[in-house]
C-alpha cells in the first residue's frame, strides 16, 4: 500500500508525461485468498482494460534494493488438493475385520511422490507435497476414515494436468487394493507468474535507470505462488522481485509467513521509482 500510494503521487505530478490512464490496483486477500481474481470479477480491468500490467513484491532474502527482472517463468501455480478415505473401523485387537483408513492414507502419500519421480518429464517442473494426514480417535481404535491434504505446483498446464490425473488414479487405485473407498477434490489456486517478454524487456530499462547495474539480477523460478498472475494472464507485462534485507539481523533475513519476518524499510522508494517507471515508459513518456 506504502508503495501504492506513492505512485499515485509521483504520477500525479507528472500527468504531462503520460499518454494514457493509469489503474493503482490495491489488492487485498493476496496468493492463495484469491483477491485478485475477485477484483478481475468485479470489474477492476474494465472500462477501460489495460494493456499491460506490472507489479512488485519485496523478497527479504535478497539484498537491499536488488531487483529481479526475467522475462519467462518466476512462480509457479499453486494448487491444493484432498483426499478422503473411507474404510471400515474396529478395535485394535481386530484389524482383520476392519478396513484401515489410515494405513490406506500412508500408502498414498507415498504412492504420490511417484508422479513427479516417474510421470512428469524430467525437463520439466513440479512439486508434490502432502501437508496434513488426519486420522483415528484413538491408539486401539482402527479408524474408518483418514483425511490428507497437499499442495501441487507446477509451471504449464499441461504439467498441472498430468499431475491432477495422476492424484486422482493413484488415490482410487490405492483405495481400491485395500478395499476402501476416497473422495479427491482438487482446488485451482494461484496460476503461474508468467513474464512477457516485452513487459520484461521494458522494466529491466526501467530498472537500469534506477539502480545500479550489478544490482539487477535474475534468478531460478521457484516454485511459491502469487495471484499477480491473474491480471498478467489479462494483462501481459511483469512482476519484479525487490530485496529488502541488509543483512545486519537475522529478523530481515527471515523469510515471508515467518513470525520473525522484517523488511528493510528502504526498499521503498526504490518500488515506487519501479513502477512509476513502467507506467511513464509504457506510456510513452
Amino acid at each position: 500500500t506504502a508503495i501504492g500510494m506513492g505512485v499515485a503521487q509521483l504520477l500525479a505530478k507528472h500527468r504531462n508525461q503520460l499518454n494514457g490512464r493509469v489503474k493503482l490496483v490495491f489488492q487485498p486477500a493476496e496468493e492463495a485468498l484469491g483477491g485478485a481474481l475477485a477484483m478481475i470479477n468485479d470489474g477492476v480491468l474494465d472500462s477501460p482494460k489495460p494493456a499491460a500490467a506490472f507489479g512488485l513484491h519485496l523478497w527479504s532474502r535478497l539484498p537491499l534494493n536488488q531487483v529481479v527482472v526475467q522475462s519467462g517463468p518466476l512462480w509457479a501455480a499453486a494448487d491444493g488438493f484432498t483426499i478422503t478415505v473411507q474404510g471400515k473401523g474396529g478395535h485394535g485387537a481386530m484389524p482383520h475385520e476392519t478396513i484401515d483408513a489410515t494405513l490406506v492414507a500412508s500408502q498414498i502419500v507415498v504412492a504420490l511422490q511417484s508422479i513427479v519421480a516417474r510421470n512428469v518429464s524430467p525437463v520439466d517442473t513440479a512439486v508434490v507435497s502432502v501437508g496434513t494426514l488426519q486420522s483415528g480417535v484413538a491408539a486401539n481404535v482402527i479408524s474408518a476414515e483418514a483425511v490428507l491434504t497437499g499442495t501441487v505446483r507446477s509451471f504449464s498446464p499441461a504439467v498441472q494436468e498430468l499431475v491432477f490425473r495422476r492424484i486422482e488414479e493413484i488415490a482410487n487405485g490405492v483405495c481400491q487394493t485395500f478395499g476402501a473407498t476416497c473422495q479427491v477434490e482438487i482446488r485451482l489456486g494461484c496460476p503461474a507468474t508468467i513474464n512477457a517478454a516485452a513487459g520484461a524487456e521494458l522494466m529491466q530499462g526501467v530498472a537500469s535507470q534506477v539502480v545500479p547495474a550489478e544490482q539487477i539480477a535474475q534468478i531460478d523460478p521457484m516454485m511459491v505462488g502469487e495471484d499477480m498472475a491473474e491480471f498478467l494472464n489479462r494483462a501481459p507485462g511483469c512482476f519484479v522481485l525487490v530485496g529488502a534485507s541488509d543483512g545486519d539481523t537475522d529478523e530481515l533475513n527471515s523469510p515471508h509467513h515467518n513470525p520473525t519476518f522484517d523488511f528493510d524499510e528502504r526498499m521503498l522508494p526504490t518500488g515506487v521509482a519501479l513502477l512509476a517507471g513502467a507506467a511513464v515508459a509504457y506510456l510513452g513518456g
